[in-house]
């Protein structure tokens, strides 16, 4: 080290060849002390130091944690990501809640092509076009390619869907990296400032300003979306018209039926990685979500990846070697059988919901859509609950359609169009094509087939 020293000593001119000195070899005392010190550092938790190791600070060793930079291991798991998340766009043939064309498919489909429905939501400026309108790009875009076919037309949102969910895929997993990994002694009460100041504050202000611009555009009216769906769900109950449960439904079966078998899993790893702020957040939200009385599985997704992450943990402790002597082999045929139960109680359900439970009203608008492109429909009726199908964006043809309507009453106890025709349906219509949709129920309008009739005289 001491001649380390000599040669930089001198910046003005060179030093001459003989008058260097060889550096000096350490000692054993010296080279004792050295590793005590790294064994010492790295017992506490903390990383060698860029000086002895000889390597450049990273940006995480450097103080400055940017969770945006890519490495090569993230390339690789945005990869798998989007082949995953494609595959499963690719798949799914069934239908899990309306909103998922009724609130962004079938206006962005208004939007691009000039028909589509709009439910009753809108038109109490409970809803944000910002979404909708990113599809409403993807639509025009096909239709001036000339692509815009009905099966194009379903695939492409998804795909582009997947996208967005394979990138939110990636940074939960720099997220778990950024926790898992002992980086979160780097957030001091400085670097929380820094992030509040230069990220959260900045992103979030554009977003509102940028939402709420497209939204004056596009309703030709200045409205505070988040404002009025407050004010409905929150302060005036408006959800409760679509049935409630108990204050404590998420605790005991909502969030327990959504995470299935990786349970246990979570909860050992929230004990495991004592990470009490991140599983205080879960706990936090579906607390929150309790106080309202209309509860439903999709609003607390939002917290569901961050349980998987704990369930991770609890798997990745399982797979270390616990001692110099335990293999790794043994190691991970410990962890074995719980990777083996994970897969046998979750793969066959995803299948199976993917493939066929609730997949009639797919199947019976694609059959419809033919129907119409074909010429053989000149209207449609749903006899059905309301918004139980998807509509002009799955059908993508401008031909009258007509549905139940089911919006919320002012006053309580009265019984909306879809529900008196289910109280006395009609005998005026013939049955022409079933499709199996169900074989079990989850809810009280979920039927086990659905039919599209014809009026007899038509038949």
């Amino acid at each position: 080290m001491a001649g380390v020293e000599y040669q930089t000593a001198t910046v003005g001119k060179p030093v001459p060849m003989w008058r260097r000195r060889r550096p000096r070899k350490p000692s054993r005392a010296s080279m004792g002390v050295m590793m005590s010190h790294r064994r010492r550092s790295r017992a506490a938790g903390s990383p060698p130091s860029d000086a002895s190791t000889g390597t450049a600070p990273t940006p995480e060793k450097s103080g400055w944690i940017r969770p945006w930079a890519a490495t090569g291991s993230d390339l690789k798991v945005l990869e798998l990501a989007l082949a995953f998340r494609a595959a499963n766009a690719l798949l799914v043939r069934t239908y899990f809640n309306p909103d998922e064309h009724w609130q962004c498919l079938e206006v962005a489909h208004r939007v691009a092509f000039g028909y589509g429905h709009l439910t009753w939501e809108w038109k109490r400026g409970l809803r944000s076009y910002l979404h909708p309108l990113i599809f409403a790009a993807l639509y025009k875009t096909l239709a001036l390619l000339h692509l815009d076919t009905p099966w194009v037309m379903v695939m492409a949102p998804r795909l582009v869907q997947s996208l967005f969910a394979a990138f939110g895929d990636l940074y939960l997993y720099k997220l778990s990296k950024l926790i898992f990994n002992g980086q979160v002694a780097k957030w001091t009460m400085k670097s929380k400032c820094c992030f509040i100041l230069l990220d959260v504050i900045p992103v979030g202000a554009i977003v509102l300003a940028v939402t709420t611009l497209l939204d004056w555009w596009m309703y030709g009216s200045w409205v505070i979306v988040p404002l009025n769906f407050l004010k409905f769900n929150l302060l005036s109950s408006g959800g409760d018209y679509y049935g409630t449960h108990v204050f404590h439904w998420y605790f005991t079966q909502g969030f327990p039926s959504m995470i299935w078998t990786f349970l246990p899993f979570a909860l050992c790893g929230i004990v495991k990685s004592q990470e009490w702020r991140l599983s205080g957040l879960i706990a936090w939200v579906l607390g929150v979500y309790s106080i309202l009385g209309h509860k439903e599985f999709r609003f607390v997704l939002p917290v569901l990846p961050l349980a998987l992450m704990f369930s991770g943990y609890c798997l990745a402790s399982m797979s270390r070697s616990k001692g110099k002597n335990q293999h790794r082999k043994d190691s991970l045929s410990r962890m074995q059988p719980f990777v083996i139960l994970l897969v046998i109680t979750n793969v066959p359900m995803a299948l199976y919901m993917s493939l066929f439970h609730q997949r009639g009203t797919e199947d019976a608008m694609y059959y419809l859509s033919k129907e119409a492109h074909d010429g053989r429909v000149r209207s449609v009726l749903f006899l059905m609950p309301c918004h139980s199908t998807p509509y002009y964006s799955t059908l993508h043809y401008n031909l009258p359609m007509r549905f139940l309507d089911c919006t919320p009453s002012d006053s309580k106890g009265t019984l909306d169009e879809s529900d008196r025709f289910l109280t006395s349906p009609s005998e005026f219509v013939g049955e022409m094509r079933r499709f199996f949709h169900s074989h079990f129920k989850v809810d009280r309008d979920l039927q086990s087939a659905v039919v599209v009739y014809s009026r007899r005289n038509v038949l």
